[in-house]
């Protein structure tokens, strides 16, 4: 499968909803990796070197929290898109500053599959044209 789209690394423990996002991802043309919890996302972050990433909130082992805060602290330079899903909240999808619980993106867990590919592809976008910018 040809990955001019991106790699992404979707990090879920509820089954059912990494299928149906992946699925999503992998229509729109995207490299899909996925683990089950955070210490699995570490290491599939280190292996699979992805531009972005989505992770649950709320995990066995390592929570999301934890998880986007070792990602970013490994990827060093190199960061990362960080994406952190949560059904903490159910208003719409917002960008911080700076990093709040290790994510500068927090998106709802409701949010229909195919509106995140969306808000991936335009954060993938505009952080292609930021670096030509500079």
């Amino acid at each position: 499968m040809k990955d001019a789209r991106g790699k992404i690394l979707l990090i879920d423990d509820d089954p059912f909803f990494l299928k149906v996002l992946s699925d999503a991802f992998q229509e729109t043309g995207f490299l899909v990796f996925t683990a089950n919890d955070g210490v699995e996302g570490v290491k599939a972050f280190i292996d699979s070197n992805p531009e972005v990433v989505i992770s649950d909130l709320i995990m066995p082992r390592m929570g999301g929290v934890s998880t986007c805060l070792e990602i970013s602290r490994r990827a060093g330079e190199k960061e990362p898109i960080i994406i952190l899903l949560t059904s903490m909240f159910q208003g719409a999808p917002h960008e911080h500053e700076i990093p709040e619980m290790g994510a500068k993106i927090h998106i709802p867990k409701s949010t229909k599959p195919f509106d995140i590919v969306i808000i991936v592809e335009q954060l993938l976008d505009r952080k292609k044209h930021q670096r030509l910018a500079e």
